[in-house]
């Protein structure tokens, strides 16, 4: 499987200002995967250690950080000898113990020539009270589900995908129909590793949800284990609501709608929870299009996605004959999966920053406003072919500066004051 952010690691590999490097991200998105392949490709060998996994392993860092100590025992556990520079060291679900974060400075101060690489589903400070993140003391690299780009490598579909990337639009008229047909299967399957996987090699639609499911419940499973009891239930209930908040008209997110005369401040530790663990991205509005974004955010005002289209059909439990084969799949549920799966293509790119609009009545409402460096772009997501775009022309009138982007079902089509593009190539923006 190829994965983009796989450049990124080698990248590290070979920076000379590497310094121990954490994966961050969601339990399943490939992390562990990710590590081993950069080992096993990269290096002469790699050691494999799991705190989750190995009981042996839970007093490694109890007595003290002396390297020495380590990684003589790292070679006690692997019968491998760690290697300056070509060994890579691999620590995996570091959040099972509770000093494990902090071994990372003393490899960055003491030992900078061993490559050191984590990773852990619940990796943050508050599960670790007794041990001050090592700030300035390591590289940090985001790792998401599948893109749709990514799920093409996976489907064998290379050739499609590079065509795509390289805004070939007279020759994707051509392509058309097999593409949209590749894209409904991803609005099932979404993007995480093992669910793309055993699809490529199965295509068992029962199978997909069952893994899907597996996948949730092991995210409930961390949140009662790790979160704050008092949380636990409102996490809970914020996670569940997502599916229906996304399918309202405004699709800004309500406390009411969880509960009667719910209130901000019993849910804002909650939503910072499961952002903090990856399961959900928060988009917030903004006031006015102007550099940069961040001087404008609302923060009253927000929107809330799950980190994975296919995990939301799951939870949603959309039929698959509805995904896969029905022509409305993209049109039904008001635009809720097509915004989600655009949101999800969005996160996975590089120095973007998202956020949407809306006018102060919400009579307007512009889906995504991205900026990319000094670029401000406005984005309109349509589940359709239809292409009235009423809030995104009004929004041009009066910042007749900007040019915008719309997704659809339709092909290219390049206007004045915006370009319409394919849903499926929402992944390349």
């Amino acid at each position: 499987m190829r994965r983009k952010v796989y450049n990124e690691l080698v990248e590290w590999k070979n920076s000379k200002n590497r310094m121990p490097l954490i994966l961050c991200g969601a339990r399943q998105v490939g992390k562990t995967w990710l590590m081993k392949e950069l080992g096993k490709n990269e290096y002469k060998n790699f050691v494999y250690l799991n705190f989750d996994l190995d009981d042996r392993l839970e007093n490694l860092f109890e007595t003290d950080y002396n390297i020495e100590r380590i990684l003589l025992a790292i070679q006690a556990f692997t019968g491998i000898k760690p290697e300056k520079g070509e060994t890579l060291i691999i620590f995996d679900e570091i959040q099972q113990v509770q000093r494990g974060l902090g071994v990372l400075k003393y490899f960055c101060e003491n030992a900078p020539e061993y490559h050191v690489v984590v990773a852990g589903s619940l990796l943050g400070i508050a599960l670790h009270p007794g041990t001050s993140f090592p700030v300035g003391k390591v590289n940090m690299i985001n790792v998401y589900p599948l893109s749709f780009g990514e799920f093409l490598d996976a489907m064998n579909e290379t050739a499609l995908k590079e065509i795509i990337e390289k805004h070939d639009w007279e020759m994707m008229k051509v392509l058309k129909n097999k593409a949209i047909n590749l894209l409904r299967q991803y609005y099932f399957t979404g993007g995480m590793p093992k669910v793309v996987s055993d699809y490529v090699k199965n295509q068992d639609l029962k199978q997909v949800r069952q893994t899907q499911n597996e996948i949730l419940k092991a995210y409930r499973e961390d949140i009662s284990k790790h979160a704050p009891k008092k949380d636990v239930i409102r996490i809970n209930m914020v996670l569940d609501s997502i599916p229906s908040q996304l399918v309202k008209e405004n699709k800004k997110f309500i406390f009411g709608a969880m509960k009667k005369g719910a209130r901000a401040t019993e849910f804002e530790i909650a939503i910072q929870w499961l952002i903090d663990c990856g399961i959900i991205y928060k988009i917030s509005r903004v006031n006015a299009p102007k550099m940069p974004l961040k001087f404008y955010e609302d923060f009253s005002a927000f929107k809330l996605f799950l980190l994975d289209v296919g995990l939301m059909g799951c939870m949603s439990k959309v039929p698959a004959a509805q995904i896969i084969t029905s022509d409305n799949t993209l049109i039904e549920y008001k635009g809720a999966f097509t915004e989600e799966y655009v949101m999800q293509q969005l996160a996975t790119q590089q120095d973007i920053s998202v956020y949407y609009w809306a006018s102060d009545r919400s009579e307007a409402e512009l889906d995504f406003l991205i900026q990319k460096e000094s670029e401000i772009i406005p984005i309109e997501v349509k589940a359709e072919v239809n292409l009235k775009s009423r809030s995104l022309f009004q929004f041009i009138s009066k910042h007749p500066e900007l040019s915008a982007i719309r997704f659809s079902m339709s092909d290219y089509i390049k206007q004045d004051w915006m370009e319409n593009r394919p849903l499926y190539s929402a992944f390349c923006v």
